[in-house]
């Protein structure tokens, strides 16, 4: 089960303590009974609307590459490296060049 997020956590005790206040204030109870009712009847409805809190979704390893490997190449040929040095050349960061570059 993974773990509750803190929005999930304020806004469930946030539910409770509301709920438990004005359903108190309303039913105007004074027995234990009541109060103990009144208790786990917010406590149901904190649980409820902290499970129902959408939980963030996590981006992985691999939809983050993806993502910036999408941008389009370079057009190739003569024309798209004229002028321009090899130092001025920046290679892909997700290729093997550019992890293990070869000095010869």
């Amino acid at each position: 089960m993974p773990r509750p997020t803190a929005a999930q956590l304020a806004y469930g005790s946030a539910t409770v303590i509301v709920s438990t206040i004005a359903m108190l204030l309303l039913s105007q109870t004074s027995t234990g009974l009541g109060v103990a009712v009144i208790s786990a009847a917010a406590l149901a409805l904190g649980l409820l609307v902290a499970l129902t809190v959408p939980a963030p979704r996590r981006r992985g390893r691999h939809a983050a590459r993806t993502g910036a490997s999408s941008a389009p190449a370079p057009a190739a040929g003569p024309a798209s490296h004229e002028g321009a040095t090899p130092a001025a050349r920046v290679p892909d960061p997700w290729t093997a060049e550019a992890e293990h570059p070869v000095h010869h």
